[in-house]
């Protein structure tokens, strides 16, 4: 069966196909899509083909059943220039071999220890904060939770000697982003583009600097316990350390990962909060429930059902990766129809999640919707926002506990209201963020 067998799907432009619709308002776009098409919409971007799949049991035959069959999708393109060959970008036994390197850091013993820390770099940052000025919450929390991956798997300290790391990932991610937008994205990452050239550039910067990390660290010996001794101390199966390349192109890309999806969902949670301040309220009670008058910590968290489904109901509708993409290295099927080499396939947590198939009023913020076992009811990947399969986010539990300990310290100290007549725009290319940011008027808690 060819994909001309598949169902109907949006008629394209000539030559480009769907890549304006797709490059503009991609996510209206792909939910007209699926109300108007249904669950298998054949696409096409500048002559390639696109199969568009938005339900759960096909989703699952691409992430699960089939994830032999397909590798990282075009949106590694534009992430490849600055990340490498990371653990994000890598394929096959090379992406096994770094799982397996890598997954020690994030064991819930070593989770509950970096707890302390992240709460230490939270309050630092809002130390600065005053009554009545007005910030950017996306700025804010991108700077924030770069300090704290810092910290906690580098001990880099983002806040003090390695400050001028946080403008060198900015501009970087900065340079990336303008390469996601444009067509040079289709080039190879060598080819001399103006935007090419300035993520390469921005590429160096941050390197320089996380070789004197690497470098200061090897030369001390401490072994940490942290991501960066894991990667300091791991053997090849020739008893041969790591090349600094390799450790780089890791360190990278914990840094921009391990920063970018958290930022994004903290940024929405702030403005979900601040036109709901009736979740606010019960957040804050559960708080103050938990800690009185004390510190949060990690161990905390299961006193926390209320913040828990408050960030479940935040990634349902703002998932910080609102699309992902595989590209079909190999023919396989999807839901009885033939999808051929060479195919892109997209899916979205945000169309699926916003479905009312296994939502009621699905485009309510209401965090009380997970009460009562809804996760387990729903059918799996109707709620996907880390992903799934054996490729499933390897930060997921590291980023829930940050979340949640970042909202308990703010939250009891300060009230975010975003100013007035500002227009929210999710964009989301490559992670879903407010496209203008988020201004936000800084009002100071009376104390308990």
């Amino acid at each position: 069966m060819t994909c001309s067998s598949l169902p109907r799907g949006p008629k394209g432009k000539p030559i480009l196909g769907h890549a304006l619709s797709l490059s503009g308002d991609a996510l209206a776009f792909l939910q007209h899509s699926a109300v108007e098409y249904g669950d298998l919409v054949p696409l096409r971007f500048v002559g390639k083909p696109i199969l568009f799949v938005n339900q759960p049991e096909a989703i699952a035959q691409v992430l699960a059943t089939n994830h032999q069959k397909v590798v990282k999708g075009i949106s590694r393109r534009s992430d490849h220039i600055l990340l490498g060959d990371g653990i994000s970008l890598s394929e096959g036994s090379t992406w096994r071999r770094e799982r397996r390197l890598i997954q020690p850091a994030f064991h819930r013993d070593r989770l509950a220890a970096y707890g302390e820390d992240m709460v230490l770099v939270v309050e630092r940052a809002v130390n600065g904060w005053r009554a009545g000025e007005t910030r950017d919450i996306c700025v804010e929390m991108s700077n924030l939770t770069l300090a704290i991956v810092g910290k906690t798997l580098l001990d880099i300290d983002a806040q003090g000697d390695a400050s001028d790391l946080v403008g060198a990932v900015t501009y970087a991610m900065a340079c990336r982003d303008a390469h996601a937008r444009s067509m040079s994205m289709l080039l190879p990452d060598g080819f001399p583009t103006p935007a090419n050239l300035r993520s390469q550039s921005a590429r160096r910067h941050i390197d320089a600097i996380v070789q004197s990390v690497i470098d200061r660290r090897r030369t001390t010996g401490d072994d940490r316990s942290d991501l960066l001794s894991t990667l300091l101390n791991a053997r090849d199966e020739h008893g041969r350390a790591l090349p600094d390349e390799h450790l780089r192109n890791e360190v990278r890309t914990i840094l921009v990962g391990g920063h970018e999806t958290v930022a994004d969902l903290l940024s929405w949670t702030w403005y979900l909060l601040s036109q709901h301040p009736e979740v606010e309220a019960k957040l804050l009670a559960e708080f103050e429930t938990a800690f009185g008058g004390r510190t949060p910590a990690a161990s905390d968290l299961p006193c926390l059902p209320y913040a828990a489904m408050v960030i479940s109901e935040v990634l349902r509708l703002y998932p910080p990766a609102s699309v992902l993409t595989r590209e079909a290295i190999a023919d396989f099927e999807i839901d009885g129809y033939l999808v051929p080499r060479g195919t892109e396939i997209v899916m979205s947590p945000w169309v699926v999640q916003r479905d009312s198939r296994y939502f009621s009023d699905p485009e309510r913020f209401n965090p009380d919707r997970w009460t009562d076992g809804l996760a387990s009811r729903l059918p799996h990947y109707a709620y996907f926002p880390f992903g799934g399969g054996p490729r499933l986010c390897i930060g997921k539990s590291f980023a829930t506990q940050e979340t949640i300990l970042v909202l308990a310290v703010i939250a009891r100290r300060f009230h975010l209201d975003l100013v007035p007549g500002h227009p929210v725009v999710p964009d989301p290319i490559p992670t879903l963020h407010p496209k203008f940011g988020l201004p936000m008027v800084i009002q100071r808690r009376p104390l308990p």
